[in-house]
Parts: structure tokens; sequence; C-alpha cells
């Protein structure tokens, strides 16, 4: 414990200052829209992560820039870890780089050198501080000023972004929103990717600079679509340069936070009444308890309403009792009954109401137990962890301090004993680069089912549908937007298929595998992807036996007709009055002699002529 509190003495006495300026209103220039939202953003990172001193600075000019850089050289003369973050224009002019205050005109390659700031003097400022040496530069934005600069001299060379630097100070390092040559995105937002992936990973604690900037390079790349890299220059040694210093591990038993929610939430279940419940809603408005004792209101609510059917349902049945004894009217005895009648229909329906919601609240107190039993569980192997990892930096601390207290010639150790230390020193962090990261997930999503695409290490909007379908039928809530190494660990942690196999249509499953319906002759794959028997065809009439077929029709048509079928177009007279020859009729004549009717065609008069039919 000595040995530990002596190594983190520095740490905690350690002095860090930061001066954060945005320039964003440009008098000759375009406004920025991100600068001042950057460095309010960052200002508030450094204050969170308890610097002791922290300056922001929104759009000065070239005067108060200076003045800004005097007073903060003076803050870092007793300072441990000195910081500068700059967010807006900066111009390179034969390879020199140079941050662009917002009274800056710049109208031709001479007023670079009166009207802006060198970058030697930012490096000026953080100088003094003894143990490390940051300047951050978001001012890799595409230069107006540029375009409508006149060149003295035609051979000057003026690039796009910032120009390589190297820092000559030991322990310095700064860092380009975008490598040296090429220009920063605004992004979409509020802040640029590149200040959003600094406030996130520079504050962990205990977290090395370079690797912090290597997980900022890898976000700002994958917001980017791989077009903006930043880059960091300079060098620092060989031990791990945290921007906030570790947090001291803690061994002993911590207070869960849902503890006193849980113990209120106990007292109002052993109440049981309505006033308890309403007052640990207004205590504990939101959250997994106030779902359970909204639930638990709920219960009595129905059972409540099931008491007031009840006894509306007695009291209708004594009515309807009473109107019989008193041998009311037959009327005023069937209002009873038909109260009487609904009463217990709304009795019974309020008891079947108080029973689901008594399972209701059966299954969350349930769901309950079970998820403070994993909370319990999980806490447990938290502390567990921390209680090794703090064992065994005590055991590190302990033999590094008592190296350092052996003589040179006493330093020798057995090569067991240098073994045995690197076995208990911990894995290496992974160092999967982003899209090797995505393309190992992508592989193990194929593996379990999910994914049927290729791994090709793009996390496209597939991928993410794919993770999508592992958190659903796995259990797990990862985030599909990106590809992480707790998604990967969990993959690898499944034996066999996770999702279930979807085949197309014509196929089915088969195993792992998806093969094609095969249906024996006479039978198709119908449209419920299993075999059927084809239905038989009706004859289709062709072109040919549509033009025998009206030739036969005309044919018939034009043909005359039987004399049978002919009307003879006569007209008979008789006892019943005058009237057509019936079709397949004929009048021929009554007597020989009489020859009138059978060849006329007029009106045949009654008694010369008789009407044959077949």
């Amino acid at each position: 414990m000595f040995a530990i509190g002596f190594s983190c003495a520095p740490a905690q006495a350690e002095k860090r200052v930061a001066l954060v300026i945005g320039n964003s209103a440009y008098k000759s220039a375009p406004k920025l829209g991100n600068p001042v939202n950057d460095a309010t953003l960052v200002g508030s990172m450094f204050k969170l992560a308890g610097f002791d001193s922290v300056d922001v600075r929104l759009d000065l000019n070239a005067s108060d820039m200076r003045r800004a850089l005097r007073e903060f050289a003076g803050r870092t003369r007793d300072a441990d870890v000195a910081v500068v973050y700059y967010a807006g224009h900066g111009i390179e002019l034969d390879g020199n780089n140079y941050l662009i205050p917002t009274d800056a005109a710049l109208e031709s390659d001479g007023d670079v050198l009166d009207e802006t700031i060198p970058v030697e003097r930012v490096q000026f400022s953080v100088e003094p501080a003894k143990q490390l040496r940051l300047i951050i530069l978001d001012a890799c934005r595409d230069n107006p000023f540029a375009r409508t600069m006149k060149r003295t001299l035609a051979s000057r060379a003026m690039g796009r972004g910032l120009a390589k630097v190297e820092p000559t100070s030991p322990n310095t390092m700064i860092a380009f929103a975008a490598k040296a040559g090429s220009t920063a995105s605004d992004g979409d937002t509020r802040n640029s990717p590149f200040a959003t992936a600094i406030a996130e990973h520079l504050p962990k604690p205990g977290l090395d600079l370079r690797k912090a900037f290597g997980f900022v390079r890898d976000d700002v790349l994958k917001r980017t679509g791989y077009k903006q890299e930043p880059f960091v220059y300079g060098s620092l040694g060989g031990d791990d340069v945290p921007l906030v210093a570790a947090r001291p591990a803690v061994t002993g038993p911590q207070a869960n936070p849902q503890d006193a929610i849980r113990r209120d939430y106990e007292l109002a279940l052993q109440l049981a009444t309505r006033d308890g419940w309403e007052a640990f809603i207004a205590q504990y408005p939101d959250g997994f308890y106030a779902n359970l004792a909204k639930g638990q209101l709920n219960k009595i609510a129905a059972e409540e309403t099931r008491a007031s059917a009840e006894q509306k349902a007695k009291a209708a049945e004594q009515e309807k009792a009473r109107l019989v004894a008193e041998r009311a009217q037959k009327a005023e005895q069937e209002k009873a009954a038909a109260a009487a009648k609904a009463a217990g229909e709304a009795r019974i329906a309020a008891e079947k109401q108080k029973q689901i919601e008594q399972a209701r609240a059966d299954a969350a107190e349930q769901q309950r137990k079970i998820a403070e039993a994993a909370a319990a569980k999980a806490l447990a192997e938290k502390q567990a962890a921390e209680k090794a990892k703090a064992e065994l930096a005590a055991k590190q601390a302990a033999e590094k301090a008592e190296q350092a207290a052996t003589p040179a010639a006493d330093r020798q150790r057995p090569e067991v004993e240098s073994q045995k230390v690197a076995a208990l020193a911990p894995a290496p962090a992974s160092t999967l680069s982003a899209a090797d990261l995505a393309k190992s997930v992508q592989a193990e999503l194929r593996r379990v089912g999910c994914l049927s695409a290729a791994a090709d290490g793009d996390w496209s909007a597939a991928s993410q549908r794919s993770l999508t379908l592992f958190n659903k039928y796995a259990g797990t809530q990862f985030d599909a937007k990106l590809a992480s190494l707790d998604a990967l660990d969990a993959l690898k942690a499944k034996p066999g298929r996770v999702c279930p196999l979807v085949c197309n249509f014509g196929f089915k499953a088969d195993g792992d595998q998806c093969v094609k319906i095969t249906c024996r002759a006479g039978y198709r794959v119908g449209d419920d992807n299993e075999c059927e028997k084809i239905p038989e065809k009706k004859p289709v009439a062709t072109r040919e036996d549509l033009r025998k077929r009206d030739s036969e029709r005309q044919q018939k048509e034009a043909a005359p007709t039987s004399p049978q079928a002919r009307s003879s177009g006569q007209i008979y007279c008789g006892a019943a009055g005058c009237r057509p020859v019936r079709p397949g009729c004929r009048v021929v004549a009554a007597s020989a002699g009489s020859g009138t009717g059978a060849a006329g065609a007029g009106v045949v008069g009654q008694g010369n002529v008789i009407e044959v039919c077949n």
C-alpha cells in the first residue's frame, strides 16, 4: 500500500492547465459553424477531467490571441501538463503554419506574417510545462483566403491544409485534425467529427495519449467515410502518458445506487396500499421500480373495481328480492331483474380484470427478482475483477519499488522470475483496425447464420441488420451501428447457428443449407413452397378452328329453310277469327274444285280450304 501511494503521489500532485480558442465569426471570410461549438465542447471536457485551469476564448482578433497566449505562458511555468486547443482557419506558407484571427484580411501573401499567429508562438507558450506539452489544431479546413490572396512571388508555396511539423522540445505532441496537406470536414452536426472524438477518448482515465489519438483517428475515419485521417507529430517516452491519471482501484464493497430505491419499493410492497404506491411513484417517477409500482397500483385499482361491482350486484339482488316480496308490478320486477343481471356481469368482468392485473403484478415481481439477482452477480464479478486487477497492480508496483531500491549488481533475476512477471502482466489490448474489426465481426455473423454477404470489412446497412438479427435471437443489446470487440467476443462464444435459416422460394432448409425442392412428375412448387398437382389445361381454340367454325355458321345461315320451317305467308280465317298460318303448316283446298288458297298469298276464307300441319 505504501508503494502504491508513493507511485501515485506525483500524479495526484500534477498541475494541468489548458487554453481553448475557437474562431468562427471571421470578418473577411464566411462564418464557420462549428469552431465555437467545438471549443465549448473541448473546454467542458477539460473542466470535467479536473484541470486546474481552463481558459476558453471565442472569436479572438490578432491582439487578443497574442495576449491570451502570453497570459497562458505565464500559467505554464509551474504546470506539469499544458494543452492548447485551437479551432478555426489556418494557413500554410512556405512550409510554415499560421493560425488566422477573426480580423485578418490577408489580401496578399505578405499579410500572413503581420495578421496571423505562427504555430511556433503556440509552441513557445506550452514549452515551460514539465511533463507534457500538447497542441491540438482543428485548423485544417479549406482556407477561403488562399483563393483571393495576391502572390508577391509566383514561386511561393501555399498548400492545402497545414504543413508537417516536427517539435524540437521533448515530450511535445502536435495533433492535426487531418494529415499534412489535406483538409478536414466540419461535418453535418453541431460539432466536427474530430472534436467529438477528442472529447470522447482523451479524458479516459489512465489511457495513454498515443492510444487515445489512435482511437480518435479510427472514429474520424469511420465518420467521414475514410476521407479524413487525423495525424499526430512528435514523440513521447516509453511510459504511458495519460491526459487524466488512472483512478485508484476500489477493492472494498461498493454500494449499489439502486439499493435505496429497492428498499423503498419493498417497504411499499409490504404496505400494499394505494397511498404507499402513490408516494413511491412521486419520489421515483421513472425507472424500473417505478414501472413495477404502477403495475401494483393497477392491481389495487382492479381490486377496488371488483369490490364496487360486487356491492352493486348484491344491492341489485336485494332490490329484486324486495320487489318480489312486496308483490310489486311486473314492470318494476323486470327492471330490477335486468339491473341485477347487469350488475352481476359487471362483477364477473371486474373479477376477471383483477385476475389479469394480479398475474401481471406477479410476473413483474418475478422479473424484478431475476433482474436484481443478475445485477448482484454482475456487481460481484466486477468487484472481483477490480480486486484482482488492484492486487496485480500492487504487486507490480512493489516489484518496481524493490528494483529501484536494489543496487544495479543485485538486479539480475533468474529467467523464471521474469517469465512469472510476464505471465502476471495484463494481456495487451487488441490492435485491430476498424476495417479488420468489422471484417472479423462479419465473419462470425456468417458463421452463426446471421449474415449471408461476404466479410469485406465494410460495415454497411446489411451488416447492421445482421447484428440486429443476432441481438434478437441471442438476447444481446449491442449497438448495430458499429462493430465492437464486445460483439466479437459474444459471437465467438456461440458454438453454432443462432439466427434461423431462411431459404428463398423453391428451396427448403436441410440442416445448415438450403436445398432445391424437387417435385415428382405432374407436380410443381406452389405458393406455400410445397409440391402441388399441376391443373389440367383447357384446350384453346386456334385461329384455324375459329375460321372453320365461322365458315360453317355462315353456310348454315345461307342455306334455305325447309318448307315445314317456313311460314306460307297466308292468313287463315275460321270461326275463332283470322290468324297467320302457323309455321310448318300449309293450306290445301277442301274440295277438288276450289282452287283458292293453296297457292295464293292472300286471306284464305272458311269452308273452301283447310290447314294441314306436317
